[in-house]
């Protein structure tokens, strides 16, 4: 009895905030990968910091069918000499489908201005 007295007023609270805060774009979520991860140390959606723009990236790499694969495997093992004299050191605390998905964020930069966050 004590679980549904609990349960059931935080489910509809839960639901009513759902509603109020409104349905979250695939920005939202590549952004707050972003920030969890602390790539917003060295990277901006647009503009360069230590690394280069999220968005020039996006931009190097538009139609590149290999380039989620590609930005992907280069978040988890790091690059050098790609961007400049600053090497992206190696980010083995981000899983491979993070990876893949900040990836993908990424490359969405490119397709929709509009949705752009920073």
């Amino acid at each position: 009895m004590l679980v549904r007295s609990v349960f059931l007023p935080c489910a509809v609270l839960f639901f009513a905030a759902s509603i109020y805060a409104g349905p979250v774009s695939g920005q939202t979520v590549g952004l707050g990968l972003a920030q969890a991860n602390n790539c917003m140390s060295c990277h901006r959606v647009d503009r360069k910091v230590v690394g280069p723009a999220f968005s020039t990236i996006a931009q190097r790499f538009a139609g590149n069918p290999e380039a989620a694969d590609y930005l992907a495997q280069s978040i988890v093992n790091g690059s050098r000499g790609r961007w400049g004299p600053v090497p992206m050191p190696r980010q083995a605390h981000v899983s491979p489908n993070d990876a893949r998905a900040l990836a993908q964020w990424i490359l969405s930069l490119n397709d929709s201005p509009a949705d752009k966050v920073e």
